[in-house]
């Protein structure tokens, strides 16, 4: 089992990942607590520095590239500067750009953190999630079907921002399908009747519960809600379930259990977005979908250990493996 996990993270390299949702931009603000306003009381942050991070959707392709893939990013930005500083970063780590189109009616996705002392005091959020305008729809779909004849596997990562509508869900698992092209999708409750016939949704164990009416808790709850997704959707699910691993419920019926593979759980942030990466990675590399979650659920436990979205490397991917 290591030799054949370690062969397919090797193949990782050049594969080619096509990657559409909601781009956002992670803004983190670091400085120093050490007291309280006498304004109001609230704590006084005395800034050291400001750093920057792909956020949502483009953080599932900065985990593909940071893993030696090829990322090709479709979605939307508006007309500010928050555009500017996400496509800078997403070139910054050779992502491919061309499918991220403008929309002047909205402003770009950003989070806002602040953090003192290792510690997020607040976050602050710019969005509007109205879905885009039929012209923007048009402009995603058209490059979608361009696109899908020279990528390996698309993802969609959807947090219900605006950009996954029907039509662009529609059109999209239809040239797929047409393409023989593998599709992953972070879901968002709300837009689950969207994913019908994809080949994998990887909803975490909150959302399971949302999208089948079935109260979250147990492990026969799990079971439960996978055996429903997956009749519902004829789609295979993953659902990831933190601290106790991952449940994959495949269409033969076959149910299998990944446990956890985190040693300190230090941020949950991202974490979906790495699973999504290393999945499509992996199912690009000939892997079968239990192999998939497998190297998934190693690179989520390395993840949590890392504050925000950093990415998770090959190498420490490999050390992983070889700890089974």
């Amino acid at each position: 089992m290591k030799q054949r996990l370690l062969k397919i993270l090797e193949k990782f390299k050049d594969k080619k990942i096509l990657v559409i949702g909601d781009v956002m931009l992670d803004k983190y603000i670091w400085g120093d607590v050490s007291r309280i306003s006498p304004e109001a009381p609230v704590q006084v942050v005395n800034v050291i520095k400001e750093t920057y991070e792909p956020g949502g959707a483009s953080n599932v392709a900065n985990n593909v590239s940071a893993l030696s893939g090829r990322a090709f990013m479709a979605g939307i930005a508006g007309n500010d500067e928050a555009k500017n500083t996400i496509i800078e970063e997403l070139k910054k780590k050779n992502v491919d750009t061309a499918g991220i189109f403008l929309d002047r009616d909205k402003p770009t996705t950003q989070k806002v953190r602040i953090i003192g002392k290792g510690q997020q005091l607040l976050r602050v959020d710019y969005e509007k999630k109205e879905h885009v305008h039929k012209e923007i729809e048009e402009q995603i779909v058209k490059f979608l079907n361009e696109k899908i004849k020279e990528i390996d596997v698309v993802v969609v990562s959807d947090y219900a921002k605006g950009v996954i509508t029907p039509r662009i869900c529609n059109k999209l698992l239809e040239a797929s399908k047409s393409n023989k092209k593998p599709v992953i999708v972070d879901p968002k409750p709300k837009h689950r009747d969207l994913y019908m016939n994809a080949d994998l949704i990887t909803p975490n164990n909150s959302e399971a519960s949302e999208m089948t009416n079935i109260e979250d808790g147990s492990d026969e709850a799990v079971i439960n809600m996978g055996s429903k997704l997956l009749k519902y959707l004829n789609t295979n699910v993953l659902i990831t379930r933190g601290e106790k691993g991952m449940s994959l419920f495949e269409r033969d019926g076959s149910v299998k259990h990944v446990p956890a593979k985190a040693k300190e759980v230090y941020s949950l942030i991202g974490a979906g977005d790495t699973v999504a990466a290393v999945i499509a990675l992996a199912l690009a590399s000939g892997a079968s979908l239990e192999e998939a979650a497998t190297l998934a659920n190693i690179a989520a436990g390395i993840k949590v250990g890392k504050i925000g979205t950093a990415s998770v490397s090959a190498d420490e991917i490999k050390r992983g493996i070889e700890e089974l």
